[in-house]
């Protein structure tokens, strides 16, 4: 049986991005940059689809959103260490324009999760509403 996390298309662009740039930093860097900026690169794309794995394993609403945030963070600081890159030459402005694109593709449906762990308690109450409304109106039925 698949993992929950595997279906969601952000954790699918988010593993597909890490390892890109697990693979990229490895053989473009320089020797130096390869446990420096391109390390620190790797941990914060490799933090992204790590903390919607741990988010989506939380039973909590708050504890879902606080590991979707760290997501959100951690791919923010993926967005700065290519910019790093790309000024220190690692990086050509044709590959920083297709990985900036990249990212915008895994930071779209990941807001997406955000929002609905948000609305996630609205909805919930509004499905209960429901469901205990026609509890109520079926036991008034029986009572009658």
């Amino acid at each position: 049986m698949p993992l929950r996390h595997h279906s969601l298309v952000a954790w699918q662009r988010a593993d597909d991005l890490f390892i890109h740039l697990h693979q990229l930093t490895l053989k473009s860097f320089p020797a130096l940059e390869r446990f420096e900026l391109g390390g620190q690169l790797r941990r914060a794309a490799y933090s992204v689809p790590a903390n919607i794995v741990e988010g989506f394993a939380r039973r909590y609403r708050r504890a879902r959103l606080h590991f979707l945030n760290i997501a959100e963070s951690s791919l923010a600081e993926v967005g700065y260490c290519l910019h790093v890159a790309r000024r220190l030459g690692y990086l050509s402005d044709t590959e920083y324009s297709a990985l900036e694109i990249r990212i915008k593709q895994v930071g779209a449906p990941l807001s997406g999760l955000v929002r609905a762990a948000h609305l996630l308690p609205v909805a919930a109450a509004a499905a209960g509403a429901v469901v205990g409304g026609a509890i109520v109106a079926l036991l008034f039925q029986i009572s009658r």
